[in-house]
């Protein structure tokens, strides 16, 4: 019969391998390294470390003070908005809220380079072209869809 092995695992230093580690990082993640100590002081003179110093020191009063406000209305309905919001954000095409942007920016532009308020009869040319036909759909949908809601 076979006679059984002995295992006897060689004990492990656990300080010098860190120790080892330790002295390979900075060949192995020089640029890393650096990187991490440019962040450090760009926060540290921005501010942002005294800020979170801060909070960290604060964090029983600010934990206190967003506890007394979630517990009143207002802040119960604070909090089911902003989970609204990121519901329908999520919902939304990126593609569409991109595009969006780009309109808001190029109709502040147009509407701030008017020297005086476009006449009635540009107005109305204005609102006979197929795109604005095309946005005056839209929004009697989302005008519909709200007065439904509200029933």
């Amino acid at each position: 019969m076979a006679a059984p092995l002995t295992f006897k695992p060689h004990p492990v230093d656990h300080k010098k391998e860190l120790q080892k580690r330790l002295e390979a990082a900075p060949v192995e993640h020089g640029e890393a390294l650096l990187v991490l100590w440019d962040l450090l002081q760009t926060a540290h003179d921005q501010g942002i470390l005294d800020l979170l110093d801060g909070m960290v020191s604060a964090k029983d009063t600010i934990a206190i003070t967003i506890a007394k406000y979630a517990k009143t209305p207002e802040g119960i309905a604070a909090i089911r908005n902003l989970l609204a919001t990121v519901k329908l954000l999520g919902q939304l095409d990126p593609e569409v809220l991109d595009s969006l942007s780009g309109v808001l920016t190029t109709a502040t532009q147009e509407h701030q380079a008017e020297r005086q308020p476009p006449s009635l009869w540009q107005l109305f040319r204005r609102s006979t072209s197929a795109d604005s036909r095309r946005g005056l759909s839209f929004m009697t949908l989302l005008l519909q869809g709200l007065g439904r809601s509200l029933k």
